[in-house]
C-alpha cells in the first residue's frame, strides 16, 4: 500500500473507556485501540498506573482514577470521557480481582464482597450509566450505536478447584453479557465478552497461589498451545470484537485461551 495513503485504523473516530487499563490485559487493549485510531480513557484504581499508560499513548489517551465498584466514580468516569473526547462508543469492563486459591468455605467475606463489587457490581453500575449514552448515539455501520466488551474468563466456562467464587463471578459475567446482548440488540448496542486463560498480568500469582517454575509448568500443561495469554492477544481480540467488522456479532463470549477449554 502507498505510504502516502495508510490503512485507516479499525477503530478510527471511536472513543473507548477501558477499566483496569493501567496494567495487564487492560493496558494491552488500550495500546491496541489507540494504535487502531481510537481515543481512550484509561481508568484504573491505581492513578499512577493509569497516567503512565496514558502518557505512553500520547494525546489520544487520558488516565483517570476510578473505583469501578463505586457508583459516583463510574458516573464521573463517563462524564470525563464525554467532556474530554466528546462521546462514548465503546466500553470495556476489564477490571477484575480474584481470591487466593483455597477451599471455598475458607474465603473470607471481605474477599467475597470485593469480588462481587469489582467483577459483578461494576458491570451493573457501568451499564446503568453507559447504555442511555449509547442509545443516544447516531447509528453507525449497520445501525450499531455502540459496543460493550466484558472481560469474563475461562474460569466461567471450565472452573478450576479452589477458585470457586472467582469462577462463579466470571460465570455471572458470561450470563450478563448474553442477557444484555439480547435486550440491547434492538437498540443497536452490541455486548460481547472475552474468556482469556491466565496471562502474564498482576493476577497470575494470585491464580496460582505461588509463582514458581513448578507451578507455571503445571498451569501451562493445561493449555494446548503451551503458553499464557498476553496483553497483545487480548488487545487484538478486543479490537476485532469492538470494530465495525464485527457488526453482526453480539452475545459471544470468545475464548482466547490456546485451547484450554476444549
Amino acid at each position: 500500500m502507498n505510504s502516502a495513503h495508510p490503512r485507516p485504523g479499525r477503530l478510527d473516530g471511536k472513543v473507548a473507556i477501558v477499566t483496569g487499563g493501567g496494567s495487564g490485559f487492560g493496558a494491552g487493549i488500550c495500546k491496541k485501540f489507540v494504535a487502531e485510531g481510537a481515543q481512550v480513557v484509561v481508568a484504573d484504581l491505581n492513578l499512577q498506573a493509569a497516567l503512565d499508560v496514558a502518557a505512553a499513548l500520547g494525546a489520544a489517551a487520558r488516565g483517570l482514577r476510578v473505583d469501578v465498584g463505586q457508583a459516583a466514580d463510574v458516573k464521573t468516569m463517563m462524564e470525563a470521557a464525554e467532556q474530554h473526547f466528546g462521546r462514548i462508543d465503546i466500553l470495556v469492563n476489564n477490571a477484575g480481582v480474584t481470591h487466593l486459591p483455597q477451599p471455598l468455605e475458607d474465603v473470607s467475606e471481605d474477599d467475597f464482597d470485593r469480588i462481587v463489587a469489582v467483577n459483578m457490581k461494576a458491570i451493573y453500575l457501568a451499564m446503568r450509566e453507559v447504555v442511555p449514552r449509547l442509545k443516544a448515539n447516531a447509528p453507525g455501520v449497520r445501525g450499531i450505536r455502540g459496543v460493550v466488551l466484558n472481560m469474563a474468563s475461562t474460569a466461567g466456562v471450565s472452573p478450576r478447584p479452589r477458585l470457586a467464587w472467582y469462577n462463579a463471578s466470571k460465570g455471572w459475567v458470561i450470563t450478563a453479557t448474553r442477557a444484555n446482548a439480547v435486550e440491547l440488540a434492538p437498540s443497536g448496542i452490541r455486548v460481547v465478552a472475552l474468556n482469556p486463560v491466565a496471562g502474564e498480568t498482576p493476577l497470575l500469582k494470585s491464580f496460582m497461589g505461588q509463582d514458581t517454575p513448578e507451578m507455571r509448568a503445571k498451569f501451562l500443561s493445561t493449555i494446548p498451545i503451551g503458553r499464557f495469554s498476553t496483553p497483545e492477544d487480548l488487545g487484538n481480540a478486543a479490537c476485532f470484537l469492538c470494530s465495525d467488522e464485527a457488526s453482526m456479532i453480539t452475545g459471544v463470549c470468545m475464548e482466547v485461551d490456546g485451547g484450554r477449554c476444549i
